[in-house]
């Protein structure tokens, strides 16, 4: 069965930005969505969320999985794979403004507790979709860079987009473009 998990990011809630509208497209589309408030977003803390994700007996992590992450969602998304058990690999992880450090942010310092292994992080997706914007305001766009080289990944930048979210404006309520991403990367949309 198809499977998406969709991952907000700081201070947001699935009601934020776009997370809603993709979790309703993907459904239509036939995709069963998990689309779960994260425990803290304040102060997001890959552990407690490793722990939260990964003890949800109805979503098991298969070859028709997809995650979708936005900012410290993104971040997250690359822990979780790193603590995904032997064997078990996804299709796609699509990253939405990924960074790789706290960006000098106290409150983000709880997302890289352990560094990322690249290797194993590597093994546990078929394939890696990066999208920023070339004037974020949070991430400078060479966090994305490094880290869609060290995976492998495909890296897509948009000029003027800001941090894909309605502080920019009302436009990303929605997000075709990641929805078409999906479509084209995933091979089971």
């Amino acid at each position: 069965m198809k499977q998406a998990l969709i991952l907000h990011g700081t201070d947001a809630s699935p009601e934020s930005n776009w997370f809603s509208w993709l979790k309703n497209q993907l459904e239509e589309r036939g995709y069963k969505v998990w689309l779960p408030q994260l425990p803290n977003c304040d102060r997001p803390d890959v552990n407690a969320y490793n722990t939260f994700l990964l003890s949800n007996p109805d979503f098991a992590f298969t070859p028709e999985t997809i995650i979708i992450g936005h900012s410290s969602g993104a971040v997250e998304v690359l822990s979780l794979l790193q603590h995904l058990p032997e064997g078990i690999r996804i299709n796609t992880a699509f990253l939405v403004s990924a960074f790789r450090d706290s960006l000098g942010w106290d409150s983000l310092k709880n997302l890289f507790s352990e560094p990322f292994d690249f290797t194993s992080i590597r093994a546990k997706a078929r394939s890696f979709v990066f999208i920023h914007s070339d004037n974020d305001p949070y991430v400078p766009l060479e966090q994305a860079e490094y880290l869609a080289h060290e995976l492998n990944g495909e890296l897509i930048v948009k000029a003027g987009q800001g941090h894909f979210n309605t502080e920019l404006s009302d436009l990303y309520e929605e997000f075709p473009m990641l929805l078409e991403l999906i479509n084209r990367y995933s091979g089971i949309a």
